[in-house]
């Protein structure tokens, strides 16, 4: 039997319905994180000592920036998924970039946006 160079459109079908629920989850995780760094300052310090006030706003510095990198990584995670969901429009989800084998379901359910199998993964690193 020949080896199978596409997934059918039944696991294609599957996949997609897949990308769409980490899709919608990782939406609102983004979502979330974008209004936590849309709101300013519930917890007002106006009224405390100026030495707390300065390092309540190096914390929340430091909180920002690590809630504004965390958000970056959900963008691009839900840009990967958007990617992945094209892929299956062309019918070209789950082969290896690299190799052009065809990536394991297995893997691919795991980390539905892969675009290299391990074999390829492990040669980049």
């Amino acid at each position: 039997m020949a080896e199978k160079t596409r997934y059918s459109d039944e696991e294609l079908a599957e996949f997609r319905a897949l990308i769409m629920e980490k899709l919608e989850m990782a939406q609102r995780d983004y979502d979330a994180l974008k209004a936590s760094l849309m709101n300013t300052d519930n917890n007002r310090i106006d009224d405390t000592s100026p030495t707390y006030k300065v390092l309540e706003e190096g914390a929340n510095t430091l909180s920002k920036e690590e809630t504004m990198r965390l958000a970056q990584r959900q963008m691009k995670f839900i840009q990967s998924l958007q990617a992945a969901l094209v892929r299956i429009e062309n019918k070209t989800y789950g082969i290896c970039r690299e190799t052009g084998k065809l990536i394991p379901a297995a893997r691919l359910r795991a980390v539905p946006h892969a675009t290299l199998c391990i074999e390829a993964k492990q040669k980049k690193h």
